[in-house]
């Protein structure tokens, strides 16, 4: 299946089932989601990163305007709904302001693997622990899913984006073990430094050594 969307490109990664509020200021992207809201129509957003609109991105759509100010700027709600990749970009719209795409949404293989996610959840709250981080997930562990734990596992933005462009969930599964289980280490060492540097000057007990 392919059609066309509006774009709204922004230098974030939007994952499926992600609520996210946005503040609406420029021209165009105030038409767009004008447009959106009297038409009931949802719109694109393609991450951007490296100076360059990245080619998959998510379909979203319009929960709510929750506040509309004077000058046209807006407040709103959006809902990630499903991964699309561009075909074409269509740079010049008729009376449009913004850009578009013909798009098309790859089939997305969404089933879990029930040991590989608690692994995961255990990782990203071991690693909260470490931060000092509190997270509460808006789902009951055994609902949660890749897309719901991606942006609370420390990835940079490329990161994210790599892991959008996988299309099975076992395999954002364990790309997110693989980058947890390589991150904690690091974790383990900053632990060891702060201990280091706040024992440096404080009486210590050390056994001495002693030659064989």
């Amino acid at each position: 299946m392919t059609n066309f969307i509006p774009l709204f490109p922004l230098g974030i990664v939007v994952f499926p089932g992600e609520l996210l509020n946005l503040h609406i200021f420029e021209p165009r992207y105030r038409q767009l989601i004008q447009e959106c809201h009297q038409e009931s129509r949802s719109f694109g957003i393609p991450a951007v990163f490296g100076n360059r609109v990245q080619e998959t991105g998510t379909l979203v759509q319009l929960e709510e305007v929750v506040k509309t100010y004077e000058d046209g700027r807006m407040d709103i709600r959006i809902k990630g709904d499903r991964l699309f990749r561009m075909l074409e970009v269509v740079k010049t719209v008729p009376d449009k302001l913004y850009s578009g795409a013909i798009v098309h949404y790859p089939a997305n293989r969404m089933k879990s693997n029930p040991v590989l996610l608690a692994t995961v959840l255990l990782g990203i709250r071991d690693l909260h622990r470490r931060l000092n981080v509190s997270k509460k997930f808006r789902l009951p562990d055994e609902q949660l899913c890749s897309y719901d734990l991606a942006h609370h596992a420390g990835l940079s933005l490329e990161q994210e984006y790599e892991l959008l462009e996988l299309l099975d969930e076992w395999q954002r599964l364990e790309y997110l073990r693989r980058h947890i289980q390589s991150t904690l280490p690091m974790m383990t060492e900053l632990d060891n430094l702060k201990e280091r540097i706040n024992l440096n000057g404080h009486f210590r007990e050390l056994k001495g050594w002693e030659p064989e």
